[in-house]
């Protein structure tokens, strides 16, 4: 007899609907699993096999086949153990139900229990858009699942469980989220507050434009001047993430296997810092079956990139085009995979080898040539991808020893959120949600400046040497820069000069 279930198999960060077909057939005992399986779905025999002892059933002692279809998709992954199992159970007629319009996923144990499954809110997701109205999930993937609106979720614990649903011995209810409110209270306990770092005035302020219209930023400076700590202060005044941003983010994590047991929904935005020594496929992504990068797990968050110019040149030039497209893509012999990396880059730097270059109190070591050697490791088109350059000098001991607090993240982060808020209203219809997203388009439409402005713009262009790409990119800060002072309107010349500020200063 031959029996079919659904499923669902991950390509890239989509869903595609799988088709399970098992057919049992006279021979010699045999169990074979078709239709391009990696090595993970291969080991899905013995799981089977050992999994429906264990529930109560048993196993053919027949030739057995088992199809993933559609053929030409290469399926990876745990995710099939229970629906083959189910196929095998119907096909073998240990059980008759009407399994039409249900998805089956999950990962068996051999004792017939589920496990956590990597990718479930893609694939519940593309069930709810193929019309799929009941979906089964391991139990502890429960509440992810039920992120997706508009699909009936069952929890189930064991593939007993599941039999015994579909005989009618029992009824597993639906899972019906407690936390989905719960899950949208703000953490005010990450990270470092701005309150406790001492000096560096006007670092904190070129991190609030940051934070404010999502900009990239390069800070340079002596070890030990807090460059480090800033970088990692700068997630206490990000702006909450809205309703898509979560999910778009809480997806990527699902598919990488990250996203934590107790946390269904990620809504802090994320703060990634990889080691100098990462190669360029665990930067950007890739493998033989692409997975997302430090870029991607960087989605709608910030990239923190200690040590900058100690990364590969082949690493740092791979951050290009991302930064410009704000998505990646993959391609292998298998086809091409696009994950998305709308990031905000920070960059933390020595001004050269022995880190003292232009510091009034230590003196450098280092030759003009290493100096300059040093420097140039960050081309210069990926430094004029850079919207901010700010300076981070030795704090002085007046200022280490004093005892009163700076201003807080948490007021800060009013002003950061007031600003984003005047930039979703401008974008409100389009894709876009800062004013670092901004093209060449938008920024003719939305960055206009007065007559002084453009005078003093002008005089910019011609004394910096600015490109197209810097010329949009100094409009883009001067908008944030404006928004943050409540003037949405025209840029005047006191936001156009701050943001001229932050252009980085020319290297030798």
């Amino acid at each position: 007899m031959l029996a079919k279930a659904l499923t669902c198999a991950v390509v890239g960060l989509e869903g595609a609907i799988v088709e399970v077909e098992a057919d049992i057939s006279p021979g010699l005992p045999n169990f074979h699993v078709v239709g391009l399986p990696d090595a993970a779905v291969q080991e899905a025999r013995e799981r089977v096999r050992a999994a429906i002892r264990h529930s109560g059933c048993y196993f053919p002692m027949r030739r057995v086949a088992a199809n993933l279809a559609p053929g030409d998709l290469r399926k990876a992954g745990p995710a099939y153990d229970l629906p083959i199992a189910l196929a095998i159970i119907l096909s073998s007629e240990q059980l008759t139900a009407d399994t039409s319009g249900m998805l089956f996923l999950g990962e068996l144990s051999m004792d017939g229990s589920l496990r956590h499954t990597n990718g479930i809110l893609p694939m519940v997701a593309v069930a709810r858009d193929k019309g799929i109205s009941t979906v089964f999930v391991p139990a502890v993937d429960a509440e992810e699942a039920s992120l997706v609106d508009d699909v009936k979720v069952i929890p189930v614990s064991s593939l007993s469980e599941l039999v015994g649903h579909l005989r009618g011995d029992i009824c597993i209810p639906p899972h019906v989220s407690q936390r989905r409110a719960d899950l949208w209270e703000r953490s005010e306990s990450f990270g470092i507050d701005m309150a406790h770092i001492k000096g560096q005035e006007h670092v904190k302020r070129a991190m609030e434009v940051t934070a404010a219209g999502g900009h990239n930023l390069l800070m340079s400076g002596p070890p030990g001047s807090g460059k480090t700590m800033l970088a990692r202060s700068l997630p206490t005044i990000l702006p909450s993430m809205t309703s898509e941003e979560a999910l778009e983010v809480t997806k990527i994590y699902s598919v990488s296997g990250l996203l934590p047991s107790d946390t269904p929904l990620i809504t802090t935005r994320p703060f990634r810092s990889p080691h100098y020594t990462i190669s360029s496929a665990g930067l950007v992504g890739g493998g033989k079956m692409p997975r997302p990068g430090e870029i991607s797990l960087s989605h709608r968050g910030v990239l923190f990139l200690d040590e900058f110019p100690e990364f590969g040149q082949a690493g740092l030039e791979v951050l290009r085009q991302p930064m410009e497209d704000k998505m990646v893509t993959i391609s292998r012999a298998q086809g091409s995979v696009t994950f998305p990396a709308n990031f905000m880059l920070v960059g933390a730097m020595n001004p050269c080898p022995c880190g003292f270059f232009g510091d009034p109190v230590k003196p450098c070591s280092c030759s003009s040539m290493m100096v300059s050697r040093y420097q140039k490791r960050i081309s210069g088109p990926l430094m004029d991808r850079m919207d901010i350059f700010v300076e981070v000098p030795r704090v002085e001991y007046e200022k280490l020893s004093d005892d009163r607090l700076g201003e807080p993240s948490a007021k800060i982060r009013e002003r950061v959120e007031a600003a984003r808020d005047i930039q979703l209203a401008r974008f409100a219809g389009t894709r876009l949600t800062c004013n670092a997203e901004m093209t060449a388009i938008e920024v003719r439409q939305f960055c206009q400046v007065d007559e002084a402005a453009r005078s003093l713009l002008r005089a910019a262009m011609n004394q910096l040497q600015l490109s197209a790409r810097g010329f949009h990119r100094i409009l883009k800060v001067a908008r944030t820069i404006a928004d943050l002072a409540a003037a949405p309107t025209i840029i005047c010349p006191s936001h156009l000069a701050e943001a001229l500020q932050y252009r980085p200063r020319s290297r030798m």
